[in-house]
Parts: structure tokens; sequence; C-alpha cells
């Protein structure tokens, strides 16, 4: 059954979407600064996991899954997770999180190139205006020498793309994928698997693991923050809002996120946000709204509607 549009709820979940998964990028490049980036990642999300599927046999849910749906949680896990977040906290440690969050809010074009390449969907002609505006921001970002200089900032923008090619990869197989009915203990399984698999990650490439006694209180705070917020709080949030508005309203975080991370970055971590990185911006965004608006573009819109139809079930 659907729920019924509650609007404060409507209004605080949309809060949450902006500014919490906003906020990543700042908390993970706190925490980054002082933990191994696998390791940090692999707490995160196994521990989010966990309390994940505590919420959900302390309200009565049904966490058993056929063999299929396992399969499938981990194959998302694995893309989403492991490689489409792992990787970008990896990243964190060479780029600036402002420029990060502006990078990866190219996502949109990404799916919309993968729809066409896997699919053979046809690009409108508003949507491929869309994308030739991506592409410019990508390259007026990219481009800045005085940011490809960097020490591995190169390796960290190329990687961020890996990132986005494998998250909207993710994005693709979900929206088809036989996945558990319940969004909560779906994402409870993919948290739990691609946090095991960022586990084996971090021993494989001998990153040194430590305590959380051990670490200073910012970055305790920010793994709190990142654990219960970024990834139950907001993520809770981002499905409630797809059962009851539509996709394309909840795709405006995308616009909205890369500004908190880019202020956010600015102001508390003293991040340097060039005349260039602005502009870059402006056309990179004006690219994903070409891209997401529903009178423009059917096939992103009707790609949306098919991950929704996966979540709206009942708790």
């Amino acid at each position: 059954m659907k729920p019924t549009p509650n609007k404060i709820l409507i209004v605080l979940a949309f809060i949450a979407i902006y500014v919490i998964w906003g906020s990543t990028y700042f908390l993970n490049k706190i925490a980054v600064s002082e933990l191994p980036p696998f390791m940090l990642a692999s707490i995160r999300f196994m521990s989010a996991g966990t309390l994940a599927f505590i919420i959900a046999k302390s309200i009565g849910l049904d966490i058993k899954v056929s063999k299929k749906q396992f399969k499938n949680t981990a194959i998302a896990g694995f893309l989403f997770l492991t490689v489409g977040n792992g990787f970008v906290v990896w990243a964190l440690k060479h780029v600036d999180s402002g420029f990060a969050a502006l990078e990866i809010s190219a996502q949109p074009l990404v799916v919309l190139i993968l729809l066409r390449i896997l699919e053979g969907k046809k690009i409108k002609l508003m949507s491929f205006i869309g994308v030739l505006l991506g592409i410019l921001g990508i390259y007026l970002l990219v481009s800045q020498q005085t940011l490809v200089a960097k020490e591995n900032s190169l390796s960290g923008i190329l990687v961020i793309f890996l990132c986005m090619a494998s998250w909207a990869y993710a994005s693709i197989f979900v929206s088809k994928a036989s996945l558990p009915s319940n969004f909560f203990v779906n994402s409870a399984y993919q948290m739990l698997i691609g946090g095991a698999l960022l586990m084996l990650l971090s021993l494989a490439v001998g990153e040194q693991w430590s305590f959380p006694t051990q670490w200073s209180g910012k970055v305790q705070l920010a793994m709190g923050a990142l654990i219960i917020f970024g990834s139950i709080v907001a993520f809770t949030s981002f499905n409630y809002l797809l059962r009851v508005v539509s996709p394309e309203k909840v795709a405006t975080s995308t616009y909205v996120n890369p500004i908190i991370a880019l202020f956010l970055g600015w102001f508390f971590l003293d991040e340097y946000v060039s005349l260039q990185s602005v502009i870059a911006a402006a056309v990179l965004l004006t690219g994903v709204y070409f891209i997401n608006t529903k009178k423009t573009i059917m096939i992103f819109s009707r790609f949306s509607h098919r991950i929704a139809k996966k979540y709206r079930e009942n708790m």
C-alpha cells in the first residue's frame, strides 16, 4: 500500500537528500584525511547495513531473500558501494570534495549514454544538447592546470569517472533485476555486502586498520554522521520520496548536492573554488537540467520510473 503523502515528512525528506547527501563529500574528506579510504567506506557500510537489519527486525520486516535476490543485491552492492562509493573515497585523498561532487553531478549524462549503448535508446534533441553541455562542463572542470598539476589529481579524476560508470550501470541493472521487495531490506543487504567487499579490498591492498578509539574527535563525528545520516536517514528519505512524489522531483538533488558540497568544502576546508569551476558548474548543471527536464526527455524519465517502480513496495 502506497503511503499517504505527508507534507512535513516530504519537506524533511527533501532536506535530507539535499543537505545530507551534499555533505557526505565533506564528511568523507574529513575522515579520509586520517583513515585509509577502503577501511573507512567498509566500516561505514557494514555498520549501516547491520543497523538497518536490526531496525528491520525490530519493526517486523521479513529479511529472507531468495538465492537470486541475494545474488542481485550482491552485484548491486558491489557496483554501487564497493566501486561506486569506495573508490570515490579513495579519490577524495587527491581531489577536493566540492570538485568530486561537481564531477559526479554528471551522473545523469553517463546513464543516458549507457542507455544508448546498452539498450539502443534514442537521445532526443534537447537531451543531446544536454549531453554536449555536460561534456563541455566536464572539460572546463578537469582542464584546469592548477587542478591537474596536483599530485595524483589526474588519477583521482579518472577514478571518479570509473565510479560514475559503475553507478550508472548499477542503476540500469537494478531497474530490471529481481531484488527484495522491501527497499529497506534491499538497501541493508547492499550495504552489508558492499561493505564486506570493501573490507576484503582494504585487507588486500594492505591498509592499516584501527579502532574508533584511536581516531580523532572530528573523524569519529564524521564517521557517525556518515553511518547514521548519510547511509540510513538520507537513503530512507530518498526511497520514501520515490513512493510519494515523482522521480523527476527527487532528481533535483542532482543540482543541489554539488552546491552544498562546494560551499562546505570552501567554508570549512578552505578548498579553492576558481572562476572556471563556477562556469563549469553552471554549464554542467544546465546540461543535467536539459537531460532531466520532463518536457524534453522521455528516456531518462521512463528509466527513473522503472527504478522507482522497483522500490514502491510496502514496508
